[in-house]
């Protein structure tokens, strides 16, 4: 895969949005500084207009005044924010201009095309929750032997389900753009994710009911996020929802589930056909 001439200066925006998202992990007070520079960088680039600037500062702010707010106006606020994370990871909200780098490519000749964009509108998302919920990247616990066996063993058995159900076939690739790729997913793709669903979902039930409710839920509308791989693709996407939302409860980090989440993605890449096998 050769990349378009014209791409490296269009991604100065999403390398400045990455630094970002790491900014937020490590020192926590910068990243909405970075995060102007990379709405500048976007604005001056094209990839995004006025009107996405608008949106994405009225989610922030709304997000930023619900951890104020109380009693009607706070559920309110959850509300918009909840509305605002769905417009973002249905891309509804227009002025965003999200850069095409792989049109149609395949990781071997067992698998189905694949493409992909480096999305700005997405990992908006982490940025609006995690100002909605400071606390929600979390303070690690220690695991104990257990706990670290039953993780390991669940991430081991995983990839077999969508092996047994054929969604997969067993494929020994590794692409020119894995890095490309590898870089969007952790970054962009599963910091979202797991801000919404664990960071916000789980942790939200789990304190208004219990550690089975959260994370069974959240791995129930985690699966059905996946709707357009078919049915069994839910199913696999919910067990895998689950190693996440474990791992979340019994680590207390965020980035602990970001971490196995990512994992998973580059062994099915990496030893599977990826997204799926072209027979199915």
């Amino acid at each position: 895969m050769t990349f378009p001439n014209n791409l490296l200066p269009e991604a100065i925006t999403w390398l400045l949005l990455g630094a970002t998202v790491i900014t937020a992990f490590i020192q926590p007070r910068y990243w909405l500084h970075l995060l102007v520079i990379t709405f500048a960088s976007a604005l001056y680039f094209n990839n995004v207009n006025f009107v996405g600037v608008l949106a994405i500062s009225a989610g922030l702010i709304v997000s930023a005044l619900a951890k104020e707010a109380k009693g009607k106006w706070k559920v309110a606020c959850h509300c918009l924010v909840v509305m605002w994370c769905l417009a973002l990871v249905l891309h509804l909200i227009p002025g965003f201009n999200n850069l095409l780098v792989l049109d149609k490519v395949i990781t071997g000749p067992e698998s189905i095309p694949f493409t992909l964009y480096l999305n700005l509108d997405k990992p908006m998302i982490f940025f609006g929750l995690l100002l909605l919920v400071p606390t929600m990247l979390g303070k690690r616990n220690i695991l104990s032997s257990k706990q670290i066996s039953i993780l390991a063993i669940s991430f081991i058995l995983l990839p077999v389900v969508p092996l047994v159900l054929s969604l997969v076939k067993p494929e020994l690739s590794v692409p020119s753009w894995w890095w490309v790729f590898a870089l969007n997913n952790l970054l962009f793709t599963c910091v979202a994710e797991e801000a919404l669903f664990r960071g916000y979902i789980q942790r939200l039930l789990t304190q208004r009911f219990n550690p089975l409710v959260g994370i069974g839920i959240a791995s129930l509308l985690f699966g059905a996020a996946h709707f357009a791989g078919g049915p069994l693709f839910i199913v696999v996407a919910s067990l895998a929802s689950l190693l996440y939302g474990l791992t979340y409860y019994w680590s207390g980090k965020l980035s602990y589930a970001i971490a196995i989440h990512f994992g998973f993605n580059m062994v099915h890449l990496l030893f599977f056909t990826y997204p799926l096998a072209n027979n199915i």
